[in-house]
């Protein structure tokens, strides 16, 4: 329930985000309307395509984006229709009478007139289409939750609270400016004019969407002025999410199970789910919930090509080797976002490249993932030594209190307090050193279609088909594709050697996931910055003329500055054919 609470939040703040201003228009051409004939249809039409629509996008594959294409296109001439009919209707009557029909009959409900509750739900069907809302933290977790557990009714649930907590907002800047509408209308000649200007502002919505800017320059500025309000509501409200709280029998087994002597006054969250489902488990033999009971537990869940979960290996890696003699088992659970991170072989090579010691399952299937309601890489679970979760972290970050949690429980644990220990601070190196968060103005950016954003080659992507690709110079955060590459549900794949991809970025570190590709070859390349080689920029998978080679699936530093971080042009070109590229990370 607070998931759907805090998505319906997110969605509400896209109101103040600019890249709600393409839609605007639509919407606010119902003012001086029934609310009930004629915003409120048009509202309920833009909820459900827009959750219809996005579920399919997240979990159906290239026929859903291919479909959403066609849908997009119908959507756009529809609306243009509609807003050459707002200018003049005369005009619209000569010169496209059969295209604008449709776009006519919406029209008679702007400015004035009565329309029915169907054309203004088509109007609303038409805005769903074309939306494309502002890709904050609490939209992409939703969006990848239904990418991880497919289509299901909880996914369409949340993405409807998004999409009603956007309309809701809209519906409330409609009324308030009913009032303004109605009085400029009363004066002489404005209310033609005023329909000319909606006309106008409709057409200019419509544009930047179809050259791309809602997904471009306006989502990069929405991400700036949302993300740290929506980072906020997660840090506030997800404290007990995803957590199974304790019935009855629970807490009276606590009750039963409580030792005399020390206590401590962390809560108690749940119990310790199923660890069965792991397709296969690392470093350590099958462990059961029952047999850690006397233990306190520190289960750690992530995936190995995740930066955030990567940055906190260091710290979960120093708390298993600091306290396992105290009675901490850490175990972590390997939950993968891409499908290479299925593969067993690839987790044992991450294993020993980030030299986890600790038992590691495999969770192929998301049976642990889902047993702890899990929603998050990384997320920690702290466990006492009677079953119960006392504490969660989900993201990176609070490693001192973490391991402060980590020292009560196992005081709790031999039943007396003892002194205050001091806490690990672990000589991260490359991409497991913390991020520079004050200067952090770039964010994750996925290559497949399925989550693509910001993308400007010219050309457009196709889904699952070969084409050649252009790009010019990118603003901050745009990137593109360079050469023959086929761009598939999760990765672009290079067809062709010499292709690349540019970036336009404003980070102390970029990061890139990459893989050699179905055959396992070796792909070489080389790397630059602002057009030269990177020198002391150079990351820890390159050297400073920026030679590197992908020889296997994972994520490969490419620029650390050295300096001052300011905003750069990065630029990767391979050398050999068949590479694959995920995702852009940064720190």
């Amino acid at each position: 329930m607070l998931l759907f609470l805090i998505a319906y939040l997110a969605g509400a703040l896209t109101i103040v985000s600019p890249c709600i201003l393409p839609v605007l228009p639509f919407v606010l051409s119902r003012a001086g309307q029934p609310f009930t004939r004629s915003i409120l249809p048009m509202l309920v039409g833009m909820i459900v395509t827009f959750a219809g629509v996005a579920t399919l996008a997240a979990v159906g594959g290239g026929w859903a984006v291919h479909a959403n294409e066609i849908g997009r296109y119908a959507a756009i001439a529809l609306i243009t229709g509609f807003g050459v009919t707002l200018l003049s209707p005369r005009i619209a009557a000569v010169v496209t009478r059969p295209a604008v029909a449709l776009g006519s009959r919406l029209s008679q409900q702007a400015i004035g007139k009565k329309g029915s509750v169907g054309t203004s739900f088509l109007l609303g069907v038409a805005t769903g289409l074309l939306w494309a809302p502002c890709a904050g933290p609490i939209l992409g977790l939703v969006l990848t939750g239904a990418a991880l557990q497919g289509a299901n009714v909880q996914t369409t649930l949340l993405l409807t609270a998004y999409a009603a907590g956007a309309a809701t907002s809209l519906a409330i800047a409609v009324l308030a400016g009913e009032k303004v509408f109605s009085a400029m209308k009363r004066s002489l000649g404005v209310g033609e004019r005023l329909r000319q200007g909606l006309g106008i502002a409709v057409l200019v919505g419509v544009t930047a969407i179809a050259l791309g800017l809602d997904t471009g320059l306006l989502s990069r500025l929405s991400y700036a002025s949302n993300a740290g309000i929506e980072q906020s509501l997660l840090d506030k409200l997800h404290g007990s999410s995803g957590v199974a709280k304790p019935g009855g029998n629970a807490m009276q087994l606590a009750a039963n199970d409580a030792r005399k002597g020390y206590q401590s006054d962390l809560p108690v969250l749940g119990r310790l789910q199923s660890l069965d489902g792991a397709v296969e488990w690392l470093n350590s033999k099958p462990l059961t919930a029952e047999e850690l009971r006397g233990k306190v537990v520190l289960v750690d869940f992530w995936t190995y090509s995740c930066i955030n979960c990567i940055r906190t290996i260091p710290y979960v890696r120093a708390w298993a080797e600091k306290y396992r003699d105290q009675g901490l088992v850490v175990i972590g659970v390997h939950s993968p976002e891409f499908a290479f991170e299925k593969r067993i072989d690839n987790v044992r090579q991450a294993i020993d490249k980030f030299q986890i010691g600790y038992p590691v399952a495999i969770d192929n299937n998301f049976k642990i993932w889902r047993s702890f309601a899990n929603n998050y890489w990384p997320a920690h679970y702290f466990i006492d030594a009677k079953g119960q979760i006392r504490h969660t972290q989900f993201g990176e970050g609070d490693y001192e209190q973490s391991e402060q949690v980590i020292q009560d429980l196992l005081a709790e644990a031999a039943g007396s307090k003892k002194a205050d220990a001091a806490t690990v601070a672990p000589d991260a190196k490359g991409a497991e050193a913390a991020p520079d968060l004050a200067r952090l103005q770039s964010g994750e950016s996925y290559i497949g279609y399925l989550r693509v954003a910001n993308f400007i080659s010219p050309e457009g992507v196709r889904a699952d088909a070969a084409r050649d690709y252009t790009v010019g110079k990118p603003d901050l955060n745009e990137w593109g594709l360079t050469g023959k590459w086929t761009v598939g549900g999760e990765q672009a794949s290079l067809d062709q050697a010499g292709g690349g991809i540019t970036y336009r970025f404003s980070a102390r570190d970029l990061h890139l996931v990459l893989g050699p590709g179905a055959d396992g070859k070796k792909v070489r390349f080389q790397v630059k910055v602002d057009g030269v080689a990177p020198g002391a920029d150079h990351g820890s998978d390159i050297d400073a003329d920026g030679n590197g080679t992908v020889s296997e699936t994972r994520l490969y530093q490419l620029v650390r500055q050295s300096g001052e971080v300011r905003e750069r042009t990065f630029e990767i070109r391979f050398l050999d054919p068949g590479v694959e590229a995920f995702v852009f990370t940064f720190g």
